[in-house]
């Protein structure tokens, strides 16, 4: 926005009179001292009409600079003047942030200024803009008026009754007989009231102050100041001044509302103009942002103007967007910000969406994705009991969505327990008979979705009392030596945790929890720890025999067991030696004299070498001569020692057994896993065991067989308690051990159910192992193949000769797809192209590209008959080749004419220009002219007299200049002064060309009230004459349309249409080796409340 204003003219152009033929000049000159650029000028005659699209045998527009003083003078000549050259004229020059404008009137004597040809030929005047009608439509009029002058009934008639006769005769063209109305109206006379009246039209930027004047002969007479017709009041923004004999309106702070026509009343008689308001450009303050929706949510992208209230255009890929039936877009305006609202959106709404003001644009992407799967149930743990039904349900909103059970990660298969339902939006899995073998971790997976619903199975376990003998038979009797601590240690199980209650006969003992109670007078103690619990008896004697009763209690139910307690004398049989292994195992060795011939079984100590308490090991009466001996710290040296019992007691402890250090296998691998599975190869993943001992890990062996092939065969019982294959049926995966935690093992049989196992082993051999849950199918599950390509590859990709092309695509798919690509349909060399791939991206690697290299690649994935293409264009550039045929063409003065052809090879891009240079033959030093001219010809000026110059051209494209430059063959003498040229004779070249349109009107419809604009495109040599058509009647005379030509493209400017300026619009150009026209159709349509 131009916004000092300055006075740059040192001599405005002055008003002028003319005889009809004769020629006039009006001259302005500008000081260029202190611009920074030089001077912009355009003429102007009535309100908007460009003069410099006019410019031919009537009209001469020149340009002069005088170096010394830096003025240059512009003139403009007008020949053989005619009487519709008459009227108002205006004379703009800009400089960067600079503006100034004056007006000037011309008047023609010796004519009517209002009388022009109606016969549509072509000397009509080259200036006669105010030209109404065409020929065709004089003549249709005057058929239809055979009795009767329509413009006699015109000029009598009322204002309101214009547009009903012209209907009822006719006539379409409603402005064009507006104006004719004006023009027939007689000449008026020299006015007696006004000295000075206003000028037709006056222009002012929006928020400057414009100030109206006149001059009346009568300094006391009074003056009202009118707008559209209505009085204006004097206020803070209209003030009135009264100098001598002039009268101001001054409008401080001009808006949009100003724009209007303004009278001024003295009296019986006026004068008027228009004032008109020019915008600002409208800038974009808050840019739009790029989005991701998913499919079917609401989509609004907001902007931010600098204006309110301006008129902004939106468009999808370059197409204009309107309100259409349907409403999918709709446009909200709030103040500054505007708003596109997109309703549920699809993926054909994906592309750029683009706001445009006439001060700029503003760009974003739009990405809409598939809508994502929402839960409306998810599944819940559950807590059964054995035997009973579990049932896991979840609802999502796809009917159609099918998903996967899996247990603990292993997919979940239906069977004579297990069911799988999949109804409408709900999927089910139902478990029958639940076992202890059924408590893990569920999920559901549905297909196609990256992520699962998980809960939990919990298995409630009834107590359970772990006695190898209950009841009153003698078996179940226990003898205790009176006077000895009778301890009674009862397994149990259950889950949760039962409650343990203890009686004698009728007589309660006590009820524990997982605690310890004291009852009596201390010599009872019951404790209960984990899996245990005891009843002791500090110094037996006969009153503590009798039969008790444990009882175990939690919500799964209840377990009871009896135990008879018989209190007896004592006896002290001896064993004789101990043998200890390094496994905890010791043999105890009888005798050769047998000392009693009622010994029944063994009580076993231990304690540490370096401490002086015993433990017992056993409480249960032992009859073999072989035991193994539990719960001792590895890495500590033991001592071991032994009691004989019999019914009546206990004897004396025998020898001490020699020290000795126990080692003892790991414990088991935990969290045994699938990680991943494939149609060949599976990978497992486990934790170190929990107990590692004090020898150090070996490490880890895996096995495999065949679902089924080992339950014909003996089973094991490992310490754990889980039943496993007989080691025949299991297969190593691998030699040796490995002492990672993951393992893949390849080569497995397609679609086969395997089991698997891991055992960790140390210097004691291997641990239990632990197996998976079930057996797993070797089938890999399929994912379709889907290529991503980065955002800095969807347009071309320009590299520079040499330079390194590494393109990293990242895909998905399952199994790994068959990854292809190819160069134009080509298969790709592969002595100048490597690719890599892996299981998640595909590399495309050039060391040095050449020129060869450009084109467009593709690249595809393929997994059975699932496939997925993506193209990426790669263009390499390089520097331009030397232009050709640089010739002098003329030498005049101070100036040197070059011309030049293009480069043969312009480096695979476009050429940006070129750079001239001259030298002086005597020094030889280049000096640069021009460093980017885009033309193949040019003008050197400013060269020294008496010296002879060469010159050379170097291309431009964006890599750089041509290696090479063109030299001229010839050299171009400066001669001095007093030397007469004699130009060369050349044949005389016909460059005519009829006129033809490059680019053509395209109809529009716009809305009634904002500034639309109608563009295209011509050629031709010499410049043709444009004419514009509206319903082919003429509209170069026309206030309210601006045209304007600039290189070649013709410009309409239609100011703030309405409903009338609808129709075909014609542009016309001709000269004297042809014409051409095009046209489109105009729609107005009317404003949205």
């Amino acid at each position: 926005m131009k916004t000092d204003l300055t006075g740059l003219f040192t001599e405005k152009p002055q008003s002028g009179e003319v005889t009809v033929g004769e020629n006039i000049n009006f001259v302005a000159k500008v000081n260029a001292a202190s611009l920074l650029k030089k001077p912009t000028i355009k003429w102007f005659k009535g309100k908007w009409m460009d003069l410099a699209s006019k410019s031919g045998k009537n009209l001469q527009l020149k340009e002069l600079y005088d170096r010394n003083s830096k003025v240059y003078t512009f003139e403009m000549q007008i020949i053989a003047a005619k009487p519709s050259f008459a009227g108002a004229y205006r004379c703009e020059v800009s400089s960067r942030d600079k503006f100034d404008s004056c007006n000037f009137d011309l008047t023609v004597h010796g004519g009517c200024p209002h009388t022009h040809s109606m016969d549509g030929s072509e000397e009509a005047g080259e200036l006669d803009f105010s030209a109404l009608l065409k020929k065709s439509a004089s003549k249709s009029q005057v058929k239809n008026e055979p009795d009767e002058d329509v413009w006699e009934i015109l000029q009598k008639a009322p204002a309101s009754e214009y547009e009903k006769i012209a209907f009822q005769y006719g006539i379409t063209d409603l402005r064009g007989m507006l104006k004719r109305l004006k023009k027939m109206k007689k000449e008026e006379k020299k006015s007696e009231v006004f000295l000075k009246k206003l000028d037709p039209a006056y222009q002012v930027e929006k928020g400057h102050k414009m100030k109206l004047c006149i001059e009346v002969a009568n300094e006391d007479v009074d003056v009202k100041w009118l707008k559209n017709g209505q009085e204006i009041q004097s206020t803070g923004r209209y003030i009135f001044e009264s100098v001598g004999n002039k009268r101001y309106l001054t409008i401080n702070h001009c808006s949009l509302s100003d724009d209007a026509t303004y009278t001024c009343v003295v009296g019986d008689e006026k004068c008027t103009t228009e004032l008109f308001v020019k915008e600002p450009p409208v800038t974009i303050t808050s840019h739009l942002e790029d989005q991701m929706v998913m499919k079917g949510e609401r989509v609004e992208l907001e902007c931010e103007v600098s204006e309110e209230g301006a008129t902004v255009k939106w468009e999808k890929d370059g197409v204009e967007l309107t309100r259409d039936e349907s409403f999918k877009y709709r446009f909200k305006k709030d103040g500054r910000k505007h708003v596109l609202i997109i309703n549920e959106a699809t993926k054909e709404d994906c592309g750029h969406y683009t706001v445009k003001t006439n001060g700029g644009e503003s760009m974003s992407e739009l990405m809409v994705s598939e809508k994502e799967l929402e839960v409306y149930q998810n599944i819940a743990d559950l807590t059964v009991k054995a035997k009973d039904e579990a049932v896991f349900k979840c609802e999502v909103s796809d009917e159609t969505v099918k998903g996967i059970w899996y247990k603990n990660g292993v997919e979940v298969k239906a069977d004579a327990r297990t069911n799988i339902t999949h109804i409408g939006r709900i999927h089910k899995l139902t478990i029958d008979d639940v076992k202890p073998e059924d408590q893990g971790d569920y999920t559901f997976v549905p297909e196609g979705y990256a992520f699962n619903l998980s809960a939990k199975l919990n298995f409630l376990d009834p107590p359970k009392i772990h006695l190898d003998c209950m009841g009153h038979t003698s078996d179940s009797t226990i003898m205790v030596v009176a006077g000895n601590k009778l301890r009674l240690d009862v397994p149990i199980t259950g889950d949760p945790a039962p409650t343990v209650v203890w009686t004698k006969g009728e007589k309660h003992i006590a009820s524990i929890p997982i605690l310890v109670m004291t009852e009596g007078d201390g010599r009872l103690h019951v404790e209960s720890t984990k899996g245990h619990c005891i009843f002791t008896i500090e110094g037996a004697d006969k009153q503590d025999e009798g039969l008790y009763s444990v009882i175990v209690r939690n919500p799964a139910g209840e377990d009871k067991a009896d135990i008879n307690v018989k209190v007896v004398g004592k006896i002290q049989p001896l064993p004789t030696r101990i043998f200890v292994d390094t496994f905890f195992i010791l043999s105890l060795v009888k005798e050769m004299r047998q000392i009693s011939l009622i010994r029944l079984c063994y009580v076993l100590e231990r304690k540490k070498k370096k401490s002086y308490r015993w433990m017992r090991l056993n409480f249960d009466p032992y009859t073999d001569t072989t035991y193994e001996a539990k719960r001792m710290i590895e890495g500590v040296e033991y001592e071991m020692r032994v009691y004989a019992v019999n019914a009546i007691g206990m004897s004396c402890h025998s020898a001490a057994s020699q020290p000795f250090i126990p080692v003892a296998p790991t414990s088991e691998p935990v969290g045994l896993c699938v990680d991943d599975i494939s149609d060949t190869t599976i990978s497992l993943k486990w934790r170190t065991p929990e107990h590692l001992g004090s020898s150090e890990l070996d490490g880890y062996g895996v096995e495999y067989c065949k679902e089924g092939s080992f339950f014909g065969c003996c089973v094991l019982t490992c310490l754990s308690g889980r039943l496993l294959p007989t080691a025949d049926e299991w297969v190593p995966a691998f030699e040796g051990l490995t002492e990672r935690t993951s393992v893949i093992i390849r080569d497995l049989p397609t679609g086969e159910k395997m089991q698997f196992r891991v055992r960790a082993y140390n210097m004691a051999g291997p641990s239990a192992p632990t197996s998976l849950a079930q057996a797993v199918t070797i089938r890999e599950i399929m994912q379709k193949p889907k290529i991503w390509i980065p955002r800095n590859l969807r347009q071309t990709l320009i590299k520079k000769v040499e330079e390194t092309i590494n393109l990293v695509i990242p895909f998905q798919g399952k199994p790994r797809p068959v990854i292809t690509w190819s160069k134009d349909g080509e298969h790709l060399n592969p002595k100048q192209v490597s690719v890599r791939n892996s299981d998640t991206d595909t590399i495309l690697f050039i060391r040095k590209s050449e020129r060869k290299d450009s084109g467009k690649y593709e690249v595809k994935l393929q997994i059975e008959n699932v496939e997925d293409t993506a193209s990426i264009s790669i263009q390499i550039v390089d520097l331009p080749g030397s232009p050709e045929k640089l010739k002098i063409m003329d030498v005049w003065g101070f100036n040197v004419a070059l011309e030049w052809k293009p480069p043969k090879d312009n480096g695979n891009c476009e050429i940006t220009g070129y750079m001239v240079q001259k030298a002086d033959k005597k020094t030889m030093e280049w000096y640069t002219v021009y460093e980017l001219y885009r033309r193949t010809n040019c003008v050197v000026a400013d060269l020294i007299m008496g010296n002879e110059y060469i010159f050379r051209i170097y291309a431009v494209n964006m890599v750089g200049l041509s290696l090479e430059p063109c030299f001229s063959a010839d050299s171009a003498y400066i001669q001095k002064t007093g030397f007469e040229y004699k130009p060369p004779t050349y044949k005389e070249h016909d460059f005519s060309e009829a006129p033809k349109f490059t680019h053509p009107l395209v109809s529009r419809s716009v809305i009634a009230g904002y500034n639309a604009t109608l563009s295209c495109s011509v050629r031709g040599i010499p410049k043709p004459k444009v004419t514009w058509y509206k319903n082919k009647m003429d509209i170069s005379n026309e206030a309210k349309y601006r045209m304007f030509s600039k290189q070649g493209v013709l410009t309409l400017e239609i100011r703030k249409p309405c409903s009338f300026d609808g129709g075909v619009y014609m542009c016309k150009a001709v000269n004297a080796s042809g014409e051409d026209a095009v046209e489109c159709k105009l729609e107005i349509r009317r404003k949205y409340p």
